[in-house]
């Protein structure tokens, strides 16, 4: 008999949104019989949920490192899905150097997520991105058992999710894990707020509180004053945030975006974009989201993993992407990107190479400036604290080198943060005439010169702004 509890158990399943609409308003007087035809009809996507390291320099898949590292909330390792009769025997014994195509020419297997590795820290947004066909769908439905993978690990908190039974994975989403799809996943005849309290009824939660914790998320998407809607009544953006809402009402540790946006007409979706942003920063989940939008990868992800024919071809924070792209098919996003919007002062900045003491003398300082090959020099007090800057050109205008430094020392520089984007440290470049001070508490941890700054606007043909 089909597993309705299975159904109910994860939240915004679209399977579970048509079926059980279907059951509820046709299959229902006739339950056993047509119960059991439905069954046969889905029984191979029932059958695949039955029981049975972020490395920033390696742009692969890595193959061998460990599963469990660093406390990471979600870590997958090795993992396969491999399309076809054979598909096991392929993940075992494939050629690493053959395509796709290749593999699909000799085996007719299709090789759907081909030895994928990554990990996701506790309240990070890890992106995957990658264009139609590139796996990354069929890979976040195989990080909840939507689709069994064909072989590799995966971890929930320690836990190995592949090796859990039926009732274990039930559980796992009904507490620890929630989705987004794409195209919404509401019950078309339940209002809003019956939509969001439906993963809470499911568990079992008592209805005062089903109804305090609803009407608390339907506030935080922006959806107060809509709970007697019905889905058909509301706007896309606004049936997504339903979806949304649901998610977020059982209090998931883990959430799962396939593409939840890229129905969504441009405005609504940039909307959409920033509203999750700014839940982001409130509830620190863990998520895992999924886009073919380059740009929304980068606006969205702490970390992307650009994918292509089912393998990650690199991983990393969107300024590493963009500064320091792998090859020309990431180079190929990154081109027109503004890059002014992505790079931060710190993938920008000089770390300094000299650093002097107020009292010291100018041609001391010469000298250590000549020996490293610098231009400019960072003058700290005894703890090591920052007090300013002098450059070479202040040297020679002073004249008389057995002067002190602190009587050419520049005390009024601009100062930014490690994350202020380039964007806002251009108008300080043009505006002074000295090197922009990089402070990390009350640390200078680096310096950005005018020349550095607009340098960094373009590179191999990207947008400046």
């Amino acid at each position: 008999m089909l597993d309705l509890t299975f159904l109910a158990g994860w939240q915004g399943l679209e399977l579970a949104s048509s079926l059980f609409l279907f059951l509820t308003s046709i299959i229902l007087p006739t339950y056993p019989l047509a119960l059991t035809r439905t069954a046969i009809a889905v029984g191979t996507y029932i059958h695949r949920s039955r029981s049975v390291e972020h490395n920033p320099e390696c742009h692969i898949s890595p193959a061998g490192s460990s599963a469990i590292d660093d406390g990471s909330r979600l870590v997958c390792q090795n993992l396969w899905k491999v399309f076809g009769d054979e598909g096991l025997d392929v993940a075992d014994s494939v050629d690493p150097s053959l395509s796709r195509e290749e593999v699909l020419a000799q085996t007719g297997c299709v090789l759907a997520v081909r030895n994928v590795s990554f990990n996701v820290r506790d309240g990070e947004t890890f992106v995957i991105m990658g264009l139609s066909g590139s796996g990354k769908s069929t890979l976040v439905r195989c990080l909840g058992r939507l689709i069994e993978p064909t072989r590799g690990q995966i971890h929930i908190d320690g836990e190995d999710l592949l090796a859990m039974n039926k009732q274990q994975l039930r559980d796992i989403r009904r507490h620890k894990m929630g989705m987004v799809f794409q195209h919404f996943g509401n019950f078309p005849h339940k209002r809003v707020l019956e939509n969001v309290v439906y993963g809470l009824q499911v568990q079992g939660i008592d209805k005062i509180v089903q109804l305090t914790r609803a009407a608390e998320v339907i506030d935080l998407v922006g959806l107060s004053g809509w709970e007697d809607r019905y889905p058909h009544e509301l706007s896309g953006g606004m049936q997504q945030r339903v979806g949304l809402a649901r998610a977020l009402a059982v209090d998931p540790q883990i959430l799962l975006f396939d593409e939840p946006f890229s129905a969504l007409d441009p405005l609504i979706r940039r909307e959409m974009q920033d509203q999750l942003i700014g839940l982001q920063q409130m509830v620190q989940k863990t998520m895992v989201f999924i886009t073919h939008d380059f740009l929304e990868a980068l606006k969205v992800g702490d970390r992307v993993a650009i994918m292509k024919d089912g393998e990650f071809v690199q991983i990393g924070t969107p300024e590493e992407l963009v500064s320091n792209p792998i090859d020309d098919y990431v180079r190929d996003f990154t081109r027109d990107v503004p890059r002014s919007k992505v790079l931060t002062a710190r993938s920008v900045m000089t770390p300094p190479r000299v650093y002097v003491a107020a009292d010291e003398g100018l041609a001391d300082l010469k000298d250590k400036l000549a020996a490293k090959k610098s231009e400019c020099a960072v003058v700290i007090d005894e703890e090591d604290c920052f007090l300013g800057t002098v450059d070479l050109e202040d040297v020679h205008s002073a004249g008389n080198e057995h002067s002190g430094i602190a009587s050419v020392m520049r005390r009024s520089c601009p100062i930014v943060a490690p994350d202020t984007r380039l964007e806002q440290v251009i108008p300080l470049a043009i505006a002074g005439d000295g090197p922009i001070v990089v402070m990390d508490g009350r640390r200078c941890i680096g310096t950005i010169s005018r020349e550095t700054a607009i340098a960094a606007l373009v590179s191999d043909g990207g947008a400046a702004m």
